[in-house]
């Protein structure tokens, strides 16, 4: 019986941190075996991590917001009789023994290797031990008093004497490293002071740039460093795409998207113009055509922008590449995408029209090679067949890389899509 060390697991894809988003256990809960009890967030995603063991919480190591490294002791779980094993197991002290002073039992105990499940497919392994508390061992009464005389106990000092033994020296050492840390708390104080003077920074916020937001802005600056990109854009008569919407409900009975059917256009469009299903791959100086087209869709979530990601969306029926999209939208409300569904993007659609704008010069996903943005769909005044008319007009704009294809590629790519939602029947001669 004892004590069981649940520490941050490897989360796979290189990740070696993650940020405590919250506790879903607190200290003295009782816990079964896969019991999620606490919720992370890697650069990747955000995931419950279950308990490989049952019991008792003990302690819980980090407060929501904190980081914390792979290997790093998330909460500690005791077995049901734990506490009283700790205090009575035999050998734990040494029998006679002077008041105040005590003896230590440095015994480590281990356990075995158990197994928790964190993510599709994915097995972590957890390392788990047990020992009782542990203070450093102080002979000297003079150490003692000296340490006590400055506020601190000496034996949560770790010594540098024999066995760990605390000395007059090591609690000198202590004083004087605090007395310097309160030295330079004071010089920032004053510098403080100095700056507020100068400018009154009260009621400023500083929002941590962590996990998928860090993610996504290193993502963001790279591209914007990185790529040489330009920006075309068309307004498109958008009036038959509702009326084809419309028809499909009434034939088949389901509702699909105008975003959904967007992207069955910009599908279509990947397979004429591959070149914009690229990346360049700096280290061999070649353009990667991808075989696969792998359709982000730029998502604002509660937990900041994200670009979930539908996998093989060139061999997916309309029907299917709508309950596709429809199953990552329902996600975006907050934010808990599989790590798998944000990785591998070739190309990423961005409906900002959602947000109330009519057109962006939008910072392409890094590595792909273009991104088309959808804006607003409005009522405009419209010439048809050379009379004024009313009709729903939408602007798409497109950014691409220019090192992959030229402007020639971009314009055909981007007025065949507008075409398709123009007269979405001859979208049927690409089928």
């Amino acid at each position: 019986m004892g004590v069981t060390e649940f520490p941050l697991p490897d989360l796979g894809e290189g990740l070696t941190e993650a940020q405590i988003v919250s506790w879903l256990v607190k200290p003295g809960d009782t816990i079964e075996i896969d019991q999620p009890v606490v919720e992370v967030e890697s650069a990747k995603s955000i995931v419950e991590l279950p308990s490989p063991c049952a019991g008792v919480v003990g302690t819980v190591f980090g407060a929501p917001g904190q980081t914390v490294q792979t290997g790093q002791v998330l909460l500690t779980v005791l077995a049901a009789d734990a506490a009283a094993w700790e205090v009575g197991r035999p050998g734990s002290a040494s029998g006679a023994v002077l008041v105040g002073y005590g003896t230590v039992d440095r015994a480590r105990s281990t356990r075995p290797v158990a197994i928790g499940r964190f993510g599709p497919g994915a097995q972590v392994r957890v390392r788990a031990a047990a020992w009782a508390a542990v203070h450093s061992p102080v002979v000297s009464p003079l150490v003692r008093r000296l340490a006590s005389e400055n506020g601190f106990d000496a034996s949560d000092l770790t010594g540098t004497g024999p066995e760990g033994l605390v000395s007059r020296v090591d609690v000198e050492e202590h004083i004087r490293q605090r007395a310097h840390r309160a030295q330079d708390a004071a010089a920032r104080s004053d510098r403080t002071e100095d700056a507020d003077a100068q400018s009154d920074t009260r009621g400023d916020i500083r929002i941590p740039i962590t996990g998928l937001r860090r993610v996504a802005a290193e993502r963001l600056a790279r591209s914007r460093r990185e790529i040489p990109e330009a920006t075309i854009w068309v307004d498109v008569d958008a009036t038959e795409l509702f009326v084809a919407r419309d028809r499909m409900l009434a034939a088949t009975g389901e509702r699909f998207s105008v975003t959904a059917l967007i992207a069955r256009f910009v599908v279509a469009g990947l397979g004429r113009y591959p070149l914009l299903n690229a990346s360049v791959d700096t280290a061999s100086q070649e353009i990667l055509q991808h075989a696969r087209i792998n359709l982000g869709l730029a998502a604002q979530t509660s937990r900041g922008l994200m670009v979930p990601v539908v996998h093989g969306a060139e061999a997916l029926s309309t029907r299917q590449l709508r309950d596709a999209i429809a199953g990552l939208v329902g996600q975006a409300e907050d934010g808990t995408f599989a790590p798998t569904a944000l990785t591998g993007g070739t190309f990423t659609l961005n409906n900002f029209g959602a947000l109330g704008v009519d057109g962006s010069a939008a910072i392409i996903n890094h590595p792909e090679a273009a991104i088309l943005g959808i804006g607003r769909m409005m009522e405009r005044p419209w010439v048809v067949n050379h009379e004024l008319a009313v009709r729903t007009v939408v602007e798409l704009s497109m950014v691409f890389d220019h090192r992959i294809c030229d402007g020639g590629t971009a314009a055909g790519f981007l007025t065949f899509v507008a075409g398709c939602i123009e007269n979405p029947v001859s979208l049927l001669a690409e089928l």
